[in-house]
């Protein structure tokens, strides 16, 4: 394999691997109820795996306009950029803090002691994760940036060449996060999963397009 075939096997092993061992790990995301109550250890090995995860999959946006020069380009960059910076912030305090919080109230013999203090970082109107917050800020913001980055790599696909159905996939799933209010069941996973397909279908169609024509 020469180094062109080398690059873009690897492009195509990123832009749809990383979204889609995210949307894999989002299925097993606890839903929160009592914080109490939930399955800790579950709760923090899917939360140390967002940690990289997250960055990953907003990479993977990213190498769908890798050499595409446009404005939509740039903002997709840009977008995702600050997505990941974003959700890191929010995943490591909503969901890594409250998860060892959590552990740590429950060794200790007295665990309702440790509830203000386990939701006075669940219930942060910043780093929050509760549905008690009305707009936790840094979810939100990276919800909103996840979408913008999409839709503007939607663009930028569509103007060099990619047809309807993938990019309109792309742009759709960014929203599945926003509508369901979660990046747990069914949120997260149809978000990632969708962009994974959306980005394999985006390959196969380029490649369709460089393959020789006899």
């Amino acid at each position: 394999m020469n180094l062109a075939g080398f690059r873009r096997a690897s492009d195509l092993a990123l832009a749809v691997g990383a979204p889609l061992v995210l949307a894999f790990v989002e299925l097993f995301h606890p839903h929160a109820g009592d914080l109490l109550q939930f399955d800790v250890p579950r709760w923090l090995w899917v939360h140390y795996a967002q940690i990289l995860l997250f960055p990953l999959a907003a990479l993977a946006v990213t190498r769908l306009v890798r050499g595409h020069a446009d404005v939509a380009a740039r903002l997709c960059r840009a977008a995702m950029f600050l997505f990941a910076a974003s959700y890191i912030a929010f995943d490591t305090a909503a969901g890594v803090v409250t998860g060892i919080l959590v552990d740590a109230a429950r060794a200790s013999g007295s665990p309702e002691s440790w509830r203000a203090p386990i939701e006075a970082v669940w219930t942060h109107p910043i780093v929050g994760g509760s549905s008690q917050v009305a707009a936790p800020f840094l979810a939100i913001a990276g919800s909103v940036l996840l979408s913008i980055g999409a839709i503007s790599a939607a663009v930028s696909l569509k103007r060099n060449g990619n047809s309807w159905p993938p990019v309109t996939l792309l742009a759709a799933a960014s929203f599945g996060i926003a509508i369901f209010h979660s990046h747990a069941w069914p949120g997260g996973p149809v978000t990632f999963g969708g962009i994974a397909i959306a980005a394999a279908w985006i390959y196969y169609e380029r490649s369709r397009l460089m393959a020789p024509h006899v």
